[in-house]
């Protein structure tokens, strides 16, 4: 007995002494890694699949003197890395590289004959329409036209009439003090009419479309002769893209890409959600204009129910200021009208060679038909990202029934993005690529819609498959739409009257060569000059 219990007490002390021994090594190795990795570097490893929290990224406001447009300021494109931490093949490096910009740098100065604002002969006040981008370009047109015509510009009045009903003023949506003191130099510009003129007869004026210079000097300065007070009943369009003054074409510039900038709310509520789509890496940033407004206006409904069709043509046909009422989807979407559906931009990036790993920032609002028109692309892309997502509801709420500052947020995303691809070449669209272009020609790539429907039609029916056949066909068909240094086009040959100018490239769509110029060296100076191309 005597025996047994001293094997059963020597088995005990073998088995304690082991796990002794295994405690010891275990505190050892722990010890090591914490020299090597100390807590605060592994709570720092990149998660990509994590969002940051609020303690992570804090943002304020930005000052008056760092605005995110200002293109001294605008950070560059991240190097692209992929998620997963692996090296880059040579086709990921392709895809994020952006465009040669071929030394073009913004050049917005007056010219030295350019004078300070002469004494103003009247007032002009400008009703502007349609949704943000649509009444950005305006007001920056309006302001040339105020100095054109010797005006004193009062502060814009946005559309709160049009599809949305945002009832945001100037001050909600832009920095009106900084709009003010920006454009000193070239019209003065005032916040409300002088009380003593409110109640003064006004010449209502609905300005003729892409109108030049003469007109304005002419026709429209004239009115000064009777009134005191010039209201523009709409501000789209109103002035012509091309065969202006240099100096009204770099004016045009400054207030768009300097003088014009968002509110400081809007602005750092854009720079935390560019910085949190940031945390994922490289990222996409995809103008997908697949909403309500858009299918009923275009008259759409591929791929879309009978019942769906008939809600989007009811909407159509009870917007009174759409003036086309009857349209052929059919034919809109073979001549490459309508926005690609949620499903063909999954097939058009995948044919690209994106990913399934690749953030997806969706600058968009409500898509028409929710979580189950876009489940394809989710299927595709998991890493789908946006307003919703990335903020907080509280974050959110200031913006939340304002669909003019919504979207204010989108374009800030889009324009920060390494990559931005728009769906459909609507207001926004056009806004974002040429305020791309002014700020280095950032990688813009603008999907073929009419080839590309042909191509979508023939995977649907089955007579074609996705694959490296594909993949490199789609490549080669946008080798030269992803946002290279171009001069703007001009109108289509043929084109008479209206429909001349309407085929013409938009001004704000690609500002070269008004306002950006190629830097050139020269062989007896060291220094750099920049000359126009």
């Amino acid at each position: 007995m005597q025996k047994k219990r001293w094997r059963k007490l020597g088995f005990l002390r073998r088995v304690l002494t082991c796990a002794i021994a295994l405690i010891s090594l275990v505190a050892l190795f722990s010890a090591h890694l914490h020299l090597f990795f100390p807590p605060s570097q592994v709570s720092m490893l990149p998660d990509p699949y994590k969002l940051p929290t609020q303690h992570e990224i804090q943002y304020q406001r930005l000052s008056r003197e760092r605005s995110w447009i200002q293109p001294h300021l605008s950070k560059a494109p991240l190097p692209a890395l992929k998620l997963d931490g692996a090296n880059r093949s040579l086709e990921s490096n392709k895809l994020w590289k952006p465009p040669p910009n071929r030394d073009f740098t913004p050049c917005v100065d007056p010219t030295s004959s350019y004078l300070a604002p002469q004494e103003s002969r009247g007032y002009l006040l400008v009703h502007t329409n349609g949704g943000l981008n649509q009444m950005r370009a305006g007001i920056c047109d309006m302001v040339a036209v105020a100095r054109i015509i010797n005006a004193t510009l009062v502060v814009p009045e946005l559309d709160k009439r049009s599809f949305w009903q945002d009832t945001s003023n100037f001050s909600d949506v832009f920095d009106e003090d900084y709009f003010i003191t920006a454009l000193a130099n070239d019209v003065k510009i005032i916040r409300k009419l002088p009380k003593e003129l409110m109640t003064a007869t006004r010449a209502v004026k609905h300005f003729r479309s892409w109108s030049g210079i003469d007109y304005y000097e002419q026709e429209i300065a004239s009115l000064w002769d009777d009134y005191q007070v010039i209201r523009a009943a709409k501000s789209d369009s109103r002035l012509a893209n091309n065969n202006l003054p240099p100096d009204i074409q770099k004016l045009r510039c400054r207030a768009c890409y300097e003088a014009l900038r968002f509110s400081p709310r809007i602005e750092a509520m854009g720079k935390l959600l560019v910085d949190r789509m940031r945390s994922y890496g490289p990222y996409i940033a995809l103008h997908l204009r697949y909403e309500k407004d858009m299918l009923a206006f275009s008259g759409c409904t591929h791929d879309l129910s009978i019942e769906e069709a008939n809600e989007l043509t009811a909407i159509r046909e009870n917007t009174s200021y759409w003036k086309v009422k009857d349209i052929d989807s059919t034919e809109q979407r073979a001549k490459g009208y309508c926005p690609l559906t949620p499903k063909e931009v999954g097939i058009f990036l995948r044919a690209l060679g994106f990913p399934p790993t690749t953030p997806i920032y969706i600058a968009a609002g409500e898509i028409y038909g929710g979580d189950s028109r876009m489940a394809d692309i989710t299927s595709i892309f998991p890493i789908l990202m946006k307003k919703e997502k990335l903020a907080t509801v509280e974050e959110l709420d200031p913006f939340i029934n304002h669909a003019s500052q919504m979207a204010a947020l989108d374009y800030i995303v889009s324009v920060e993005s390494d990559i931005f691809i728009p769906s459909y070449s609507g207001n926004m669209a056009r806004a974002v690529e040429g305020h791309r272009r002014f700020l280095g020609h950032r990688k813009t790539i603008s999907p073929d819609r009419k080839l590309l429907v042909r191509i979508f039609d023939k995977i649907a029916n089955g007579t074609m498959k996705e694959g490296k056949k594909l993949s490199s066909r789609i490549i080669e068909m946008h080798k030269r739409r992803q946002g290279s240094p171009r001069k703007r086009k001009g109108p289509i040959s043929g084109t008479k009257g209206t429909d001349r100018f309407r085929s013409e490239e938009a001004f704000y769509v690609n500002p070269l060569p008004d306002c950006l110029c190629q830097k050139e060296s020269t062989e007896n100076e060291n220094s750099t000059t920049a000359v126009i191309r």
